[in-house]
């Protein structure tokens, strides 16, 4: 159960990639994910759309294959690797804070999303009976799913990818093959949003289009590159978890966002046409209703697909919540290690995650984890940048092996950077990930290799 939370994996427990890639690309096979594509294809159209994930595929996927190799020669995960690269013992706590509120954070949104989608398909009223026995019985299953460590979480992912993937694929044939439209102008669709809409949103032009794709989509193959950590700490070699960090990060930028964007596009018309005559809205309210949250993606499987639909939708979703919850747990285990050198066990940081994840979805704070969400790229991006910059540059400057109560030059890099990206430079330069890996570069190399340089712990 503890499945070396706190501690490197043994070379003997260590996997090829097709095992992780079971983990990384069950991240991303969810409905969020989809629906992330089905906004970037409506609002920038599939040509420009293709390129913004061309271009968060090569940002992502270079992060991932850079900390492949830390992930490996270490054998620890993401938070516990920024203890000796790049925060130091307790300023890995902010990683901790970082990554783990962004995972938590997740966890308690798609348990709302399947939550609604139990009471779309079961035709329930939202009540306290329905609350407790559905989020009751998820809880219990991600607990116990995720508690018996790496084998059971892969296990589980890869019977639940391989029915996802082929109940995918039959919705794919049932959507579009009543779209009366050539393939081509099917595929290749333009932006689909009225001109007053786009301008609403601050995008005037192609190139408008194109950074809100790019900022859109960089963010989860960001996150993808420090989940790398946590599932490659158990790779035989950086080769096999560099592979299964770009078939995640390829499937979350590219494939996953084009089978969004048609599916949706394909669907549309018809889920208009349900929203006026079954749920009864306006057609303004009807149009507005088929892009306005992932609900849309899972109301229009179980329209289309019925039982189907409602199993496409479990598949993709239970086994990210497994994943989001074993992520959870290695976070939070380095928090209380770090700050309070409190170890009651991994299973405890299990259940942890998924009452905090629980107490999101009923108080204020879940309103903030949307927002926070919005800066997942920047974060993220700073944190494995630091971390990188560490391992490859200052550890071959005489840092190996040093061990400090906090970085303060890592601590400094990553809150500038994001202070820079996301508000003092984006005007100027609206790709935030890219002013966040600069400045990261920018401030950290300077003060490590000077003022702030590696001390042993005393």
């Amino acid at each position: 159960m503890e499945d070396h939370a706190l501690e490197r994996v043994p070379e003997g427990e260590r996997h090829g990639w097709l095992k992780i890639s079971w983990n990384t690309v069950g991240l991303i096979t969810t409905l969020v994910i989809l629906f992330f594509g089905a906004v970037v294809c409506f609002v920038a159209g599939v040509k420009i759309a293709l390129l913004a994930g061309v271009v968060a595929f090569v940002i992502g996927g270079s992060l991932g294959w850079a900390m492949a190799r830390v992930a490996v020669e270490t054998g620890y995960s993401s938070t516990l690797i920024t203890r000796q690269y790049g925060l130091g013992l307790r300023g890995s706590a902010l990683a901790s804070v970082i990554f783990g509120f962004l995972i938590v954070g997740f966890l308690a949104i798609e348990n709302g999303l399947l939550y609604r989608g139990f009471l779309f398909f079961l035709n329930l009223g939202d009540g306290w009976t329905a609350r407790i026995a559905l989020y009751g019985a998820m809880t219990l299953a991600w607990v116990l799913l995720t508690a018996f460590g790496f084998a059971v979480v892969t296990r589980t992912s890869s019977l639940m990818i391989v029915g996802f993937l082929i109940v995918l694929a039959w919705m794919m044939f049932v959507v579009i093959s009543g779209v009366a439209e050539a393939p081509a102008e099917a595929l290749l669709f333009g932006s689909q949003l009225e001109p007053a809409v786009l301008s609403g949103m601050g995008i005037h032009s192609d190139a408008d289009k194109f950074i809100f794709a790019v900022n859109l989509l960089v963010g989860p193959a960001c996150a993808l590159a420090l989940n790398t950590a946590d599932f490659g700490r158990y790779g035989k070699s950086a080769g096999h978890v560099a592979a299964a960090a770009m078939i995640a990060i390829f499937f979350q930028s590219l494939l996953m966002m084009l089978v969004g964007g048609l599916l949706m596009k394909s669907a549309a018309p018809a889920m208009v046409n349900y929203f006026t005559e079954v749920a009864g809205m306006a057609p303004e309210a009807a149009e507005r209703q088929v892009l306005q949250s992932p609900d849309s993606i899972a109301a229009t499987f179980m329209v289309f697909g019925g039982p189907v639909g409602f199993l496409l939708m479990i598949l993709a979703q239970a086994k990210a919540q497994v994943l989001n919850t074993y992520s959870s747990s290695l976070c939070i285990a380095n928090l209380f290690d770090a700050l309070f050198s409190w170890r009651p066990g991994r299973i405890a940081f299990v259940v942890l995650a998924n009452v905090i994840a629980l107490v999101m979805l009923y108080g204020e704070i879940l309103h903030f984890v949307e927002e926070w969400i919005k800066l997942l790229g920047v974060l993220l991006s700073a944190l494995a940048t630091t971390i990188i910059l560490d391992y490859y540059i200052i550890s071959r400057r005489g840092g190996a092996g040093v061990l400090e109560p906090v970085n303060w030059a890592g601590v400094i890099a990553i809150l500038g950077a994001v202070l820079c990206a996301h508000w003092l430079v984006r005007p100027y330069q609206p790709i935030e990930v890219l002013t966040s890996i600069a400045c990261v570069a920018l401030i950290y190399l300077p003060l490590r290799l000077t003022v702030l340089r590696p001390r042993e712990r005393s």
